[in-house]
């Protein structure tokens, strides 16, 4: 049976720790099915790790509307979150429920949405005509050139404090879901065990309901600069396959991330 949020959430609730990998085609997608992933991301980092620029702002939603079809056809089990891309959603709601209608015709199970506060009203108008939202608050690839950078967002007491109200509106709002990226660790497990949406953490720390690498990080593809929260999985296996069942093995037996992964 294909993963859906209420087996996600079943899962979550009797401890079992959840797996996110991005994936941007129907081969990949197919090896991280048969490795047993239960989240497959299309999401706009493929601006960086497939196309090849120096960030995700470039990407368009044609672009994840074509890639979201890929791994659809490849992805039998998991569930399929699609990205919604910069200026894809931010200008209106309808706006943002034509690119996210987009993507659900596509494939995608859920679409992903980079913001907090200002984002509330969008999340819950997308929720209201039946799209299922995740959430994205921390650090913001969007948002990368406002906040001044890649750096560990919620370390002082008043942006631990906006992370959890963020984290708070969306779930009012009606999202199923939330990314906590770049996060100190104990925040994360606050927000977790504060909240009832699933967290996913990338930089999040151990304490999330799941964790989601970059496909081409952790297999140490990418040849740009890795962050702190990113482990080469590559490293001692014997193929692709056996690598991202590592990843899944570690997650769920709660050794990745370890201590030397977080903030």
């Amino acid at each position: 049976m294909a993963h859906s949020l209420s087996t996600l959430r079943k899962l979550a609730a009797s401890g079992e720790k959840l797996t996110m990998l991005s994936c941007y085609d129907a081969s990949f997608a197919a090896v991280c099915d048969a490795a047993g992933v239960e989240m497959l991301l299309v999401g706009d980092s493929l601006g960086m790790v497939v196309q090849g620029h120096d960030s995700t702002l470039p990407v368009s939603i044609d672009d994840m509307v074509y890639h979201t079809r890929c791994v659809a056809r490849g992805a039998k089990q998991p569930m399929i979150v699609g990205d919604l891309s910069f200026g894809s959603y931010q200008v209106s709601r309808e706006q943002a429920f034509t690119s996210a209608a987009r993507l659900m015709a596509a494939g995608a199970h859920i679409v992903k949405l980079e913001g907090g506060e200002p984002m509330v009203e969008t999340v819950r108008f997308l929720v209201e005509r039946g799209i299922p939202v995740m959430g994205h608050i921390g650090l913001t690839p969007q948002s990368v050139h406002q906040l001044g950078g890649y750096k560990v967002q919620g370390r002082t007491d008043d942006g631990a404090e906006r992370l959890r109200r963020e984290a708070r509106l969306l779930e009012e709002a009606g999202a199923a879901a939330v990314v906590l990226e770049c996060v100190p660790a104990t925040l994360g497990a606050e927000i977790t065990k504060e909240r009832q949406l699933l967290t996913i953490g990338i930089g999040g720390g151990p304490g999330c309901s799941g964790q989601i690498l970059i496909l081409h990080d952790m297999l140490d593809v990418y040849p740009g600069k890795k962050a702190k929260f990113v482990k080469n999985f590559m490293e001692g296996s014997a193929s692709i396959h056996d690598a991202i069942a590592r990843f899944v093995k570690e997650v769920k037996a709660g050794t990745f991330p370890g201590p030397e992964h977080c903030f």
